[in-house]
């Protein structure tokens, strides 16, 4: 049996997403859910948060990045994919992790939607109030 090339995983969430990401050695390319980066986002810069891990580690043009993202909107998804680029690039090396942690990448951003509640038309968003 062939042995196939290392494969580097680490998985990343934002929000409601999840990002599954693949590290292969290779030449810079970043595709995500079988589209090239600039066909999945359109925004500029989503395109720098994805990058900002293999920018700092000075490795964007060493490692091919395959990445399974699902759930919420685009900018949770680039934040997810950051965290798992960050994530995967531990495995890799794990000479990366002060730069990494000092950027903050390695850090799981806690915020969430807040729940609606009720008697309330959103989480906070009270109905309109008339004296008359």
């Amino acid at each position: 049996m062939a042995k196939t090339a290392e494969r580097y995983h680490g998985t990343g969430r934002r929000k409601k997403s999840i990002a599954r990401v693949y590290l292969t050695p290779g030449k810079g390319n970043i595709v995500i859910n079988k589209r090239n980066i600039d066909e999945y986002f359109g925004l500029e810069t989503l395109k720098v948060i994805v990058r900002q891990p293999l920018v700092a580690t000075e490795t964007a043009d060493k490692f091919d990045v395959l990445v399974n993202v699902k759930g919420g909107g685009y900018t949770g998804q680039a934040g997810a994919i950051r965290h798992g680029i960050a994530r995967a690039l531990l495995t890799v090396d794990a000479d990366y992790r002060p730069t990494l942690k000092k950027a903050g990448y390695l850090t799981r951003d806690p915020r969430m939607k807040e729940r609606k509640k009720y008697g309330l038309k959103a989480a906070r968003r009270a109905p309109q109030f008339s004296k008359r």
